[in-house]
C-alpha cells in the first residue's frame, strides 16, 4: 500500500486564499520591498494563519548562500548587560562557523514585527530574541518557521527554546547577603514595566528572615531611572540602610545620586545589585552583584537554534555573587 505524503501549503495557496498575488504574499512575509495596504495585508497573514503556511527559513537560507548567519534581536546593546551578551554570543556564534546580525528592538519608528520580518528577509537560518515578546510577535515567529531562541526571560516560553537565569534566587541570595550584615531595612529598586523576579526574591528572603519590606521603588532599567530612583530614596524620611538594585545600571545611577547629596556607600547605605558587567568592577565603590553566567547561556541558546529537532525547553541557570565593597564587604585585591 502506497501512503500519499500531505502536500505542503505554499506561497501560491496563500495568494489564491488571500485574493492577492504571490508578490503581494512576499511583501508581506518579507516586510517589502514594497508597502502592502493594512486591510490586505492582515487578509494575507490570515490566510496564512488558516492554512497553516510554514516558510521554510532554512531552506530559502542555504538557496541564498546565507545559511551560515543567525539574527540577534535586542533591546538596546547600549545597555552594559546587553553589550556582554552581545558579545558572549557573537562568540559562541563564530565557535559555532556562524556570523551574527544585531539588531536593536528599541528603535522607535519601526516596530519589532517588522524587525523580525526584516530579519527573516534577510534569509537567517537562527534567531535568537533578547526581548519580551508579545503574543502576536511569539505568533510571527512561530509563523515565518525560523528556529528561534529567547534569552534572558524569567521562565518558559511556551512553544519556543528559552535560556536565562533564575532571577528570583539569585535576588535572594544577595537578600541574605544583606541580611548577614545585619541590615534590617533593605529596599528595593527594580522595573517599572512588569512584576520582577528579582522583586519575588528580595520579597521571599525577607519574609524568611521575618522583617518588614522595605522601600519598593519602580523605575527603568537605565543609569537615568537609577539616579531618579536614588533621589527618591534620599528623600525619604528615613533613609534604608541597604538596597537590591535590579540591575548594574539602576545601581551605578544611584551611586551618583548619593554622592550629589553625600550619602556614603555602604556606611549610610550598602547596595548590591545584578547581572556582573564590567562596568560594577570601574565605580566607587565597587558593586557586589549577582553574576548572570552570559557565556554559559549564549552557548546554550546557540545550541538552542542548531538542535530544533528537540522539544522545545526552558534552561535556566543560577547566578553567583561577586563580593566587592559596596554591601560592606572589604574583599581582598
Amino acid at each position: 500500500m502506497v501512503i500519499e505524503r500531505a502536500r505542503s501549503v505554499t506561497r501560491a495557496d496563500v495568494a489564491r486564499y488571500a485574493g492577492v498575488s504571490t508578490a503581494v504574499v512576499s511583501y508581506v512575509l518579507n516586510a517589502g520591498p514594497k508597502n502592502v495596504a493594512p486591510l490586505t495585508r492582515e487578509r494575507v497573514l490570515d490566510a496564512v494563519r488558516v492554512l497553516g503556511y510554514r516558510p521554510n527559513a532554512a531552506a530559502r537560507a542555504l538557496s541564498m548562500g546565507a545559511a551560515d548567519m543567525f539574527g540577534l534581536l535586542v533591546h538596546d546593546n547600549r545597555n552594559p548587560f546587553f553589550a556582554e551578551l552581545c558579545h558572549a554570543l557573537d562568540q559562541a556564534t563564530a565557535d559555532a562557523g556562524r556570523s551574527l546580525l544585531i539588531v536593536n528592538s528599541d528603535r522607535s519608528q519601526v516596530s519589532t514585527s517588522e524587525q523580525i520580518r526584516d530579519l527573516a528577509s534577510r534569509q537567517i537560518s537562527g534567531l535568537v530574541i533578547a526581548d519580551v515578546l508579545t503574543a502576536g510577535e511569539q505568533s510571527l515567529v512561530e509563523m515565518l518557521g525560523i528556529p528561534t531562541v529567547v534569552i534572558g526571560q524569567f521562565g518558559e516560553t511556551e512553544g519556543l527554546h528559552s535560556v536565562g537565569v533564575d532571577f528570583a534566587s539569585g535576588a535572594r541570595l544577595a537578600t541574605e547577603h544583606l541580611i548577614g550584615h545585619g541590615y534590617r531595612d533593605i529596599a528595593f529598586t527594580g522595573s517599572a514595566a512588569r512584576y520582577d523576579e528579582r522583586e519575588r526574591g528580595w520579597r521571599e528572603a525577607l519574609a524568611a528572615a521575618d522583617l518588614p519590606l522595605g522601600s519598593l521603588v519602580h523605575t527603568q532599567f537605565s543609569y537615568q531611572g537609577g539616579y531618579d530612583a536614588g533621589v527618591q530614596l534620599a528623600s525619604s524620611a528615613v533613609l534604608p540602610r541597604a538596597v537590591l538594585a535590579a540591575s548594574d545600571q539602576i545601581a551605578i545611577g544611584m551611586l551618583s545620586a548619593f554622592g550629589e547629596r553625600g550619602i556614603r556607600v555602604p556606611d549610610d547605605i550598602a547596595i548590591i545589585s545584578f547581572d556582573g558587567t564590567v562596568t560594577a568592577d570601574y565605580v566607587w565603590p565597587r558593586l557586589t552583584t549577582a553574576v548572570q553566567p552570559l557565556e554559559q547561556m549564549a552557548e546554550m541558546a546557540v545550541q538552542g537554534l542548531l538542535d530544533q529537532d528537540a522539544a522545545p525547553r526552558h534552561r535556566s541557570y543560577t547566578s553567583t555573587l561577586r563580593i566587592r565593597e559596596s554591601c560592606g564587604c572589604r574583599p581582598a585585591a
